[in-house]
């Protein structure tokens, strides 16, 4: 039987992510393959709508526009806070990410430098604005557990970690 990425299954892909410039971002080759459920959202749009309907073992390249990536980028998503807003014991690194609680809901933002006293927020995603060039293979495929399909994404490689029944 072919195993065809479609809806409601469970993907094992290794990728190789590049910028345009041909950088490498991230890779999963040589370490464990990137697992998701296909169809729920899990990876990024233009991925996922290219893979669809491939079988295992197809390998395949992909150009993802920003707009089906991470957006495009919002000029004035840069914002400087004081320092002192953050607890002092907590360790801030370039490329954290954080949720803050604003006056509409829940903002998602990236720390993009510390000097000093001043801590720069961004609410841009950092590959916001940067067409993804992605470089995949597929190694396998599973249904997914009814339990994944409720909660829209894996629940590891099996399907089963972390859930007592």
């Amino acid at each position: 039987m072919t195993q065809t990425v479609t809806k409601d299954h469970v993907i094992f892909m290794h990728y190789t992510l590049t910028n345009d410039a041909g950088e490498e971002l991230d890779s999963s080759v040589g370490a464990e393959p990137l697992f998701f459920l296909h169809g729920a959202g899990n990876i990024v749009e233009g991925l996922e709508e290219a893979i669809d309907g491939l079988t295992v073992g197809s390998k395949l390249q992909v150009t993802v526009p920003p707009e089906k990536g991470y957006g495009l980028k919002d000029e004035d998503g840069e914002q400087n806070f004081p320092r002192d807003m953050f607890p002092e014991e907590m360790p801030l690194e370039e490329g954290m990410f954080f949720v803050l609680e604003g006056p509409e809901g829940q903002l998602p933002v990236w720390l993009v430098a510390v000097e000093g006293d001043e801590v720069t927020l961004d609410t841009n995603h950092p590959l916001a604005g940067v067409t993804l060039n992605f470089d995949v293979e597929i190694v396998r495929i599973r249904k997914a557990t009814a339990e994944e399909l409720v909660h829209g994404h894996p629940h590891g490689a099996e399907g089963t970690e972390g859930h007592h029944h």
